[in-house]
């Protein structure tokens, strides 16, 4: 007879489809697409998802730097710490860099960061200062009706996400949609579609000009 510590009923996995987390199953595949077709010499990422860093190494050399570093061992992966407040890096020194779903956390406390209420805009202001011209940065944020949900997130509107960067230009947007707006990834998406999401998801290209 089993040992009833060694038992584990599982009741909720016998469905008719395979359920997935939207933002992070489509950004990540989205930004993956994004370099596969640029194809940079190498890539920078700040704070994004492990999943992205070590799926996109197998094709591109990629540096990944976060405020709570990963114990990562893969080929074509390097990893450090980093301050989004603070980058270690040059001016203008970075031709291609990722910073996704982590700008609406900045300054909020959530993994130990300080707490300061303009955290997310100096941030995005250190990625646009690193970035070099004619570079390209990947940005992922959630988006819809403005809101911050303290201390998880914030939630941002089309037109404040692109204040953000204002040295910066739109190349390419893409939209996750929320559960009340089919949960899908959008490519090449109106932004007045924002507008209807409670809770999804904006997938931006900037580029800084030459």
């Amino acid at each position: 007879m089993p040992s009833l510590g060694k038992l584990r009923p599982m009741s909720e996995d016998a469905t008719a489809t395979t359920g997935f987390d939207t933002h992070y199953v489509y950004h990540t595949a989205w930004a993956a697409r994004v370099l596969a077709r640029t194809r940079p010499d190498k890539h920078v990422d700040v704070g994004s998802s492990l999943y992205f860093v070590g799926n996109v190494s197998a094709f591109i050399p990629m540096v990944h730097y976060d405020y709570r570093p990963p114990e990562l061992s893969l080929p074509g992966a390097e990893v450090g710490a980093a301050d989004l407040l603070n980058l270690p890096f040059e001016s203008a020194s970075i031709a291609s860099l990722s910073c996704m779903h982590v700008i609406e956390h900045v300054g909020l406390g959530r993994y130990g960061d300080r707490l300061d209420p303009l955290g997310d805009a100096k941030a995005c202001a250190e990625l646009s200062r690193v970035l070099a011209p004619g570079g390209r940065l990947l940005f992922v944020t959630p988006v819809g009706k403005p809101a911050i949900h303290f201390n998880a997130h914030r939630i941002y509107g089309h037109d404040a996400v692109l204040s953000l960067f204002p040295g910066l230009e739109l190349e390419e947007f893409a939209l996750i949609t929320d559960k009340r707006d089919g949960a899908t990834l959008v490519l090449n998406a109106d932004p007045a579609r924002v507008a209807k999401q409670r809770y999804g998801c904006g997938c931006y290209v900037f580029r800084k000009p030459a």
